[in-house]
């Protein structure tokens, strides 16, 4: 079996082997990421189809500086947040009348006793940006500056709809009674 710098400079050479070996070593985890953001399998399976395309594209320009799975991660969800933005699903991260109210310090603790179905239809339950939001930064660790970069609006933006995000999760949780820890 190759190493992953083998098999990066193997299909940096257009081996056709190697990028189907890249392909199948990492295909499954990527989907589960583009899946986070694409609910829809088809579509879903067309940014990971779009993302393996730009990775051997890009290839060449990856120095082995962060974990191989990290880069290609990346790739794939800068790939279904362009999907998402062409989808116009970003429209409701601009001005917000949403005010922050009590303090929500518990949902952790609340969310960590939750299956992952359960999790899965909390977030699904959130707008669609600050759901993105809330996934970039507290599933992916992503910090508030690389998300209003990556999607294009400002830090502030980012902060207050993961704030947002926060709270509504916090309300479900207790709308659920779901226990929050002592």
């Amino acid at each position: 079996m190759l190493t992953e710098q083998q098999l990066v400079q193997a299909c940096i050479k257009q081996d056709r082997k190697a990028q189907y070996g890249l392909y199948e070593r990492f295909a499954g985890k990527l989907y589960a990421v583009a899946l986070r953001y694409i609910k829809d399998r088809d579509e879903a399976q067309d940014v990971l189809q779009e993302a393996f395309i730009r990775i051997f594209n890009k290839l060449d320009t990856f120095r082995f500086d962060a974990p191989l799975e990290a880069w290609l991660k990346r790739v794939v969800i800068n790939t279904a947040l362009r999907a998402l933005k062409t989808k116009r699903n970003f429209e409701d991260l601009g001005v917000l009348d949403f005010d922050v109210k009590g303090d929500y310090l518990s949902y952790n603790e609340g969310i960590n006793n939750l299956e992952k179905e359960q999790m899965e239809t909390l977030l699904d339950s959130l707008p669609s940006g600050c759901k993105t939001i809330f996934m970039l930064y507290a599933i992916e660790g992503f910090k508030h500056q690389e998300i209003a970069y990556m999607l294009n609006i400002n830090e502030g933006t980012s902060k207050s709809q993961y704030a947002r995000a926060k709270s509504l999760l916090a309300l479900k949780l207790d709308s659920k009674n779901v226990k929050t820890g002592s």
